[in-house]
């Protein structure tokens, strides 16, 4: 066949073709999989601790090393990751990242002292941290532009689900086996989903042509994705601007340095907020004359906001300007942290705020993640994604401190709820300053690629 009657046709313009298909939902599926264990596996500390203190002797104070333990992993894990998905592929790093927190937690539940403990509970961070940030970057880059936001954000519900079924679990588990059979769990279901990973989870089409792997195996794919289509007569490129840096350095670049700090900003507040509401909202209601289990379903409300809110603001982001719909999302969010402190009187109007900042900020902090991949260039989407992660998981790790230091100062209930105001509109503003930027490289990018 000659040169001439053959197509270059844009990987990109074919996933946007095309109608989602089965091969596009298993990876869904698989990432979303990924993600809930990871959900999992953050919350099994919380669920066992109590059990852990009371078997070993121990205190809260000296268990609290080995839960910051995990988030530091976490932190680390995301910031590590990225730049390595990025030069080596993305599936190798999931799969890694995965059998890593899946045996690091398997391990954690032969532990005999506070010491095994701590440096399993890190080691299984890093894996955790890397994988969650990553199953992200490979979803959105098996979806269509129009379906990005929302297919990452499904992806995400998955760690509420990991979550909320951690908790059901727990109170069969626990007191039938024991506080290390959760931890057993955690470790058996990771591993049993790595051969799956392994032999049906493909590599990320866009990065396989931007690394120009062979178009033979990049038609493989498409064909398994697109059945119906014929690809002989083509060749398949991606429309992206080259570039010889790394992953780091182009999100460092002059052409997204400003982008990626107001992400950073914008995600580190966020996830602020979300620990410590995750964290000291149950102690912050009931230190205002409430009970614990009221305590407990005002945080429930929270939790739930969260799922709901990242499939409403995703499907939002894809139809409308996605800058503008977190802002709006997050200033909503603002108010409602206020209501939460201002009428904390009313336990209806509790669940109700409680619900709607978790919508938000939940659903937002997710929002977040699906604007990042879809920023970034294939040769650094990992990267930016997951040094998002990880610079916000600096914010959940100071979080702890922030919310221990308002409940030590005997601050007014309304007070430290204003307070937490600050964070949800630096949020906001950060995302929306975000976009100045970004819509000067789109310009940048298309004068290039004419």
């Amino acid at each position: 066949m000659s040169t001439s009657q053959i197509q270059r046709k844009d990987v990109k313009s074919i996933l946007n073709e095309n109608k989602m298909g089965g091969l596009q939902k298993l990876i869904l599926f698989f990432c979303f999989a990924i993600i809930a264990l990871d959900g999992l596996d953050v919350v099994v500390m919380g669920l066992i601790a109590p059990q852990i203190i009371q078997e070993w002797g121990i205190s809260a104070q000296q268990l609290a090393p080995v839960l910051s333990a995990a988030l530091v992993g976490l932190a680390i894990g995301a910031l590590v990751s990225g730049p390595l998905s990025d030069k080596f592929g993305r599936k190798p790093v999931l799969i890694l990242s995965v059998l890593g927190f899946g045996i690091f937690t398997l391990l954690t539940a032969f532990s005999t002292d506070i010491t095994h403990l701590l440096i399993y509970r890190f080691l299984t961070g890093l894996g955790a941290g890397a994988a969650a940030p990553n199953a992200a970057t490979l979803v959105s880059e098996y979806a269509a532009d129009h379906r990005r936001s929302f297919s990452v954000t499904v992806a995400y519900c998955g760690f509420s689900l990991g979550a909320a079924a951690g908790g059901f679990l727990a109170a069969w588990l626990i007191p039938e086996f024991g506080w290390r059979s959760m931890l057993i769990l955690g470790g058996v279901l990771p591993l049993i989903l790595v051969p799956f990973l392994y032999w049906k989870m493909p590599e990320s089409i866009t990065y396989l042509v931007k690394q120009s792997y062979s178009q033979d195996k990049i038609k493989a794919i498409l064909k398994c994705l697109f059945p119906q289509s014929s690809f002989l007569n083509q060749e398949i490129y991606l429309n992206e601007v080259k570039t010889e840096k790394s992953g780091l350095g182009l999100i460092l670049s002059s052409k997204y340095r400003y982008g990626t700090i107001m992400l950073w900003i914008s995600y580190f507040m966020a996830l602020f907020l979300i620990y410590l509401c995750s964290s000291w909202l149950p102690t912050l209601i009931k230190s205002n004359q409430f009970t614990i289990s009221q305590a407990a379903i005002v945080t429930s409300f929270f939790q739930i906001g969260g799922p709901v809110g990242s499939i409403i603001l995703g499907w939002c982001m894809d139809h409308y300007r996605p800058r503008l719909v977190l802002f709006i999302a997050m200033l909503i969010g603002a108010l409602a942290t206020f209501g939460l402190g201002h009428f904390g009187h009313d336990m209806v109007l509790m669940c109700i705020f409680a619900w709607i900042l978790g919508f938000t900020f939940n659903g937002g902090a997710v929002g977040l993640s699906a604007l990042a991949t879809g920023y970034y260039p294939t040769s650094a989407r990992a990267t930016g994604a997951s040094w998002m992660n990880g610079i916000g998981r600096f914010g959940a790790i100071l979080s702890a401190f922030a919310g221990a230091a308002m409940i030590s100062s005997g601050m007014p209930f309304s007070m430290m709820f204003s307070l937490l105001m600050i964070p949800a509109v630096l949020s906001g503003f950060a995302v929306l300053i975000q976009g100045i930027k970004t819509k000067q490289s789109i310009v940048q990018t298309k004068t290039q690629l004419s």
